[in-house]
C-alpha cells in the first residue's frame, strides 16, 4: 500500500507552467487507502463495545441442521485446493529464513491502529500484524482457507456461519486467542471501526460464543452472500489491550496481533522507518496457508518526501524492491549499471486481475459537476493520445470500465438479455450506447491540436447551455464562467492535470490546480471538500461488498466513504445488491456487467488509463517463485539468495 505524501507547501499552480516531460512521475494507478477524518465523538472516551453473551451448551449445535465443516469456502463454485494441501501453489516451500528486506514508502505515517479513521498508518501493518480468521488464496478469485479457523460451517443457504478456531491460535505476547477476541474484535469494529467496517459488520444480526473455541455469526437471510466470506477476513484483535480503552485515538505504541511479525517499538519513527520483526513465537508458521511465505526475518520500510530520492535509494542497493508506476522511468530509468550487469531484474508480470479504475472524478454534489451534461463534455475534451504520448511515452492503455483487463468488463459488449433484464426497471438511467456496446470514448489524433477534437466538446458545451464570452466559457443564463478546482497531493496528479487543463484553456475553461499537505488533502477527502480528485478504486474478479462503500447512495453522504464522486443511483445500488445476492458465477458475472453499465452511464469519472501488466524491479539478491499470483508478485513469497554471505 503506498502512503501519503509527506507534508507539503501548498501552493497554486500556473496553467501556463512548462511541462517538463523527462521529469514527470506518473500517479499510481491506485490511491492509497484513505486516512479519514475522526468521528465527531471520537474525541470522547468511548463505551465498551457490545459483546455477545456466551450461549448455553446445549447451544453448541452446527451453524444449521444440513451444514458441515470445511476447510475452505469459495464465494462462488468449490475451493481449487483438497483438505490436507500442503502449500499454496505460488509459493515455493523450501524457501530458505533469514535475512532481511529492504522497501521504501513515500510519506510519513502517525498512527499504528490501522483500523481507525483518524491518522495515517505505514504499510506493513495489516498483513504483517494482524490477521483473519481466514486466509486468501491469490491464485483463486475469491477462496478463502483455515487460518485462526481451522474449520467453517456455512448454512446452505450463507445466512450463518459458524467458526472452529484453531486452539493454537495465539497473540505475538503469549495470550491465547479465543472466542471471546472474534467477538470483541467484531463489535468493536462494528462500533468504533472505519465506515467500511461498520458497514460490512452491522449486517450480522446475532454473534454467538458457542465455546472457547466456537464462534457463530448469523445474518438476517442469505441474500449477501459475501457476507461469509467477508466475515472470514476479520482481522481479530486482542481484547485483553483494547478492553476499556480508547480505540479512536491514534497510536504509536506497538500493536499486539496474531501475525507472523512484530513491529520494533525502538525503530518506530515516524517520516523515516519502521521495522517488522519476525515473531519467534508465531503460533501458524507451519500451516499450509503459510508454508513458503513470511521468509524474511526482518521488514524495514524508509520513508521518502517524493519519489525521486526513493529510486535514487533503489538505484544505490539501499532497497531491494520496487513496483514500477512510472512509463517514462521504466522506459528510461534503469538505464544504470547493476541493471546492465544483471545484478537490478526488471520484469514485466502478467496480471490476471481487473484493471480498476484511474481516473478524474467528479465530485457531483457540488456546481458545475452536478450538471451532467458538463460532464459529459467535460470527459471528451480528455486528450488521452497526445497526454499518453506526451507525459508516458505512450505506454498505458485507455480505460474503458470500471472492470477493464477482464471479462467482467461491459465495454465493447452488448448487454445480454438477463443484463436487461435486471437494468429494465431502469432504462431511462442507462445510456444507449452503453446498452448495445457501442460507447467509445472520443479518440483524438494525438498532435494536442486536433480540431475536430476540440470542436466535438464544444458542441457539447453549447448544448449544457455555455458559450464564449471575451474567451471565457459561461453559462449563457447565469454568465458563470465555467471553473473549477483540482485538489492534487503530489507532482504526477498536479502535472497531469496541467496537461489537461491546457486543453480546457482552449476554450476557455479555467482548471485551478491547487496542491496541499498530506493532511489537508486526506481531511478534504473525508469531508467531500473539493471539485475533482484523481482516485483510483482498486478491482478484483470478485467485487462484493467493498462497492458498497464505494458507490452507494448511502455512502454518499457518509463522512469517509470513497464514494467520492457523490453518486446517487437507484441502478447503482440495485446492481450491487444484484452481484451481491448472486449464486453462480454466469449470474454474478452478469450482475457486475450490468453495474458496470450503470456506473459508465452516470458519468461519474473521466477514466484515465491502465498498465498491461506489473512492472518490477528487484535486486538479485531477491528471489521469487516461479508462479505468480492473480496480482502479480507478493513480497511475502520472497526470500534472500544471499543468506550465506
Amino acid at each position: 500500500m503506498a502512503i501519503p505524501s509527506r507534508a507539503l507547501p501548498r501552493e497554486t499552480l500556473s496553467l501556463r507552467a512548462t511541462l517538463c516531460a523527462a521529469a514527470l512521475l506518473v500517479a499510481p494507478l491506485v490511491a492509497a487507502a484513505p486516512t479519514e477524518a475522526a468521528d465527531a465523538d471520537a474525541g470522547a472516551k468511548p463505551a465498551s463495545p457490545t459483546v455477545a453473551k456466551p450461549a448455553s451448551p446445549t447451544a453448541a449445535k452446527p451453524a444449521s441442521p444440513n451444514a458441515t465443516a470445511t476447510h475452505a469456502i469459495a464465494m462462488h463454485g468449490t475451493p481449487a485446493l483438497p483438505p490436507g494441501f500442503a502449500h499454496f501453489p505460488y509459493v515455493n516451500p523450501q524457501a530458505p529464513r533469514g535475512g532481511r528486506l529492504m522497501l521504501g514508502a513515500t510519506g510519513t505515517f502517525d498512527s499504528l491502529n490501522p483500523f481507525i479513521i483518524k491518522g495515517v498508518t505505514p504499510p506493513g501493518i495489516r498483513g504483517n500484524v494482524y490477521e483473519s480468521l481466514l486466509a486468501r488464496a491469490r491464485h483463486e478469485p475469491f477462496t478463502l482457507y483455515g487460518l485462526i479457523a481451522r474449520s467453517i460451517e456455512v448454512a446452505p443457504d450463507r445466512s450463518a456461519v459458524t467458526f472452529n478456531l484453531n486452539p493454537k491460535a495465539a497473540f505475538s505476547d503469549g495470550t491465547p486467542l479465543t472466542a471471546d477476541d472474534v467477538i470483541f474484535s467484531h463489535a468493536l469494529l462494528r462500533d468504533r471501526g472505519r465506515p467500511f467496517h461498520r458497514s460490512y459488520y452491522a449486517k450480522v444480526v446475532r454473534a454467538e460464543k458457542l465455546s472457547r473455541h466456537r464462534v457463530r455469526f448469523a445474518f438476517a437471510d442469505g441474500r449477501d452472500r459475501e457476507m461469509v466470506l467477508i466475515m472470514g477476513l476479520m482481522p481479530i484483535l486482542p481484547r485483553h489491550v483494547w478492553q476499556g480503552k480508547n480505540f479512536t485515538e491514534t497510536t504509536l505504541d506497538a500493536p499486539i496481533g496474531s501475525g507472523p511479525y512484530v513491529v520494533d517499538q525502538a525503530r518506530v519513527d515516524p517520516g523515516r522507518n519502521i521495522v517488522y520483526k519476525r515473531n519467534p513465537r508465531y503460533w501458524a508458521r507451519d500451516l499450509p496457508v503459510n508454508r513458503g511465505r513470511f521468509n524474511v526475518d526482518e521488514i524495514h520500510y524508509r520513508f521518502f518526501l517524493d519519489a525521486a530520492p526513493l529510486f535514487d535509494d533503489f538505484r544505490l542497493g539501499n532497497i531491494d524492491f520496487r513496483i514500477e508506476n512510472d512509463p517514462l522511468k521504466w522506459a528510461e530509468g534503469y538505464n544504470f549499471a547493476a541493471v546492465r550487469e544483471g545484478r537490478v531484474i526488471r520484469r514485466t508480470v502478467p496480471l490476471r486481475v481487473p484493471a480498476g479504475m484511474n481516473a478524474l472524478v467528479f465530485n457531483t454534489r457540488r456546481a458545475p459537476f452536478n450538471d451532467v451534461n458538463v460532464r459529459r463534455a467535460l470527459i471528451a475534451l480528455f486528450d488521452f493520445e497526445w497526454i499518453n504520448a506526451t507525459l508516458y511515452s505512450g505506454l498505458y492503455t485507455r480505460s474503458g470500465s470500471f472492470f477493464s483487463r477482464s471479462a467482467l468488463s461491459s465495454r465493447g459488449k452488448p448487454a445480454t438479455p438477463a443484463e436487461r433484464a435486471l437494468l429494465a426497471p431502469f432504462k431511462d438511467a442507462l445510456a444507449a450506447s452503453i446498452l448495445d456496446g457501442s460507447a467509445r470514448l472520443p479518440v483524438s489524433d494525438g498532435s494536442g491540436r486536433d480540431r475536430a477534437f476540440l470542436r466535438r466538446g464544444f458542441t457539447m458545451l453549447r448544448k449544457a447551455g455555455y458559450a464564449p464570452r471575451d474567451g471565457v466559457m459561461v453559462n449563457t443564463r447565469t454568465g458563470t464562467p465555467l471553473t473549477f478546482e483540482f485538489l492534487a497531493r503530489s507532482k504526477a496528479q498536479a502535472r497531469l492535470m496541467l496537461a489537461y487543463a491546457r486543453t480546457l484553456e482552449r476554450l476557455g475553461i479555467k482548471a485551478n490546480i491547487r496542491r496541499v499537505d498530506s493532511a489537508q488533502y486526506w481531511s478534504r477527502l473525508t469531508k467531500f471538500d473539493f471539485d475533482m480528485i484523481q482516485w483510483g478504486w482498486r478491482a478484483s474478479l470478485s467485487p462484493g461488498n467493498e462497492q458498497l462503500n464505494r458507490w452507494t447512495s448511502e455512502a454518499a453522504s457518509r463522512e469517509g466513504s470513497l464514494n467520492y464522486a457523490g453518486a446517487r443511483s437507484p441502478a447503482v445500488d440495485a446492481m450491487i445488491d444484484a452481484l451481491l445476492a448472486a449464486q453462480g458465477a454466469e449470474d454474478f458475472r452478469t450482475a457486475v456487467r450490468a453495474y458496470d453499465r450503470a456506473l459508465l452511464s452516470g458519468d461519474y469519472v473521466i477514466p484515465l488509463f491502465h498498465l498491461k501488466g506489473q512492472w518490477v524491479a528487484h535486486w538479485d539478491r531477491l528471489a521469487f517463485p516461479k508462479a505468480p499470483t492473480l496480482w502479480g508478485y507478493g513480497l511475502d513469497t520472497a526470500w534472500r539468495t544471499d543468506l550465506a554471505n
